[in-house]
């Protein structure tokens, strides 16, 4: 499984093509706190939905996926992977980590 720690997943921003995050929280956590990373794509697909609208996404398209703390989200890298994404990251520690060690301004929940 590909994993990316927050400075990895930061990095992106400079990616050719432009990379997404991917963020598969609910939308009660979204509304708490969010990552916002210049030059990254940004998609809201609660991981109880990725399923369903796999179809949104491109598969062609570098994907970085978090969550709270990168469970939820290593299950859809898993998924992703299995449906021909070959460029998709789970984002180690998920948001708490990026409050921790990049942004202290995202709220920690």
């Amino acid at each position: 499984m590909h994993q990316l720690d927050v400075h990895q997943v930061a990095a992106l921003a400079s990616s050719a093509p432009r990379a997404l995050l991917l963020d598969v929280r609910e939308p009660w956590e979204v509304a708490l706190a969010r990552i916002d990373v210049p030059g990254l794509d940004w998609k809201h697909l609660p991981m109880g939905q990725v399923v369903d609208r796999v179809e949104e996404l491109d598969p062609q398209q570098p994907v970085a996926v978090y969550c709270h703390h990168g469970v939820r989200s290593l299950q859809v890298v898993a998924f992703l992977s299995r449906q021909g994404f070959d460029v998709v990251y789970n984002l180690a520690g998920g948001i708490d980590a990026w409050s921790e060690e990049i942004d202290p301004s995202v709220p920690r929940y």
